[in-house]
């Protein structure tokens, strides 16, 4: 993992490079690519999400969202991601390491959707493994947790396939499509080993 300063439209914007994607934080020329995506995923990605408000996919709600992650990074409160494929700089899905907790606990909440076209391809594994080092080696965190869905088999073997322990189960944890659901929690250390993919 390598992070790097962007050019004079993202100075203040973190780069990380994985292993054939890059994370960087969303801009406005990011917005059509990021709205066919998700307009496109919808029916994939509503199951996993919270509710989606009716004006999501509005150039104007974007741009507070923008605004919104330039405060949460600012304040080292949260660092949203887009995850682009190396090459040819395709959108392939969003990472956010948030509610960053510092003190005695030095912690954040990760979080992640892949694009519906783009998901089982193994594109997450890389970014999760490239979003770690950076919550590790740059924000200096101790400890990154992870919560899904109990009958979300494609983000628990992902979790486990990065190297995320499963730790616990929380009843009615996070509110999911519209319901309170159970979650799965897991969390990677600082001291774990981040694991790579398995020999083919």
């Amino acid at each position: 993992m390598a992070l790097f300063r962007l050019g004079p439209s993202t100075d203040n914007a973190n780069f990380i490079r994985g292993d054939g994607v890059f994370l960087r934080p969303a801009e406005m020329r990011d917005f059509d690519s990021w709205a066919r995506l998700r307009e496109r995923s919808r029916q994939f990605l509503v199951p996993w999400e919270p509710t989606w408000p009716a004006d999501d996919l509005t150039r104007a709600s974007f741009r507070r969202r923008l605004r919104r992650h330039s405060e949460e990074i600012d304040n080292d409160e949260a660092y949203p991601f887009l995850i682009f494929r190396d090459g040819d700089n395709v959108l392939l899905g969003g990472l956010t390491l948030g509610q960053m907790r510092r003190g005695v606990a030095q912690a954040a909440t990760l979080g992640y959707w892949m694009g519906e076209p783009f998901a089982g391809k193994g594109y997450m594994a890389r970014a999760v493994r490239a979003a770690a080092g950076f919550a590790f080696a740059t924000l200096r965190l101790h400890r990154v947790e992870a919560a899904c869905l109990p009958h979300n088999e494609a983000s628990v073997r992902l979790l486990e396939r990065v190297g995320f322990q499963r730790e616990g189960y929380a009843r009615a944890y996070l509110r999911i499509n519209g319901a309170w659901q159970d979650h799965f929690l897991f969390a990677l250390l600082e001291t774990d080993t981040v694991r790579g993919p398995a020999p083919r």
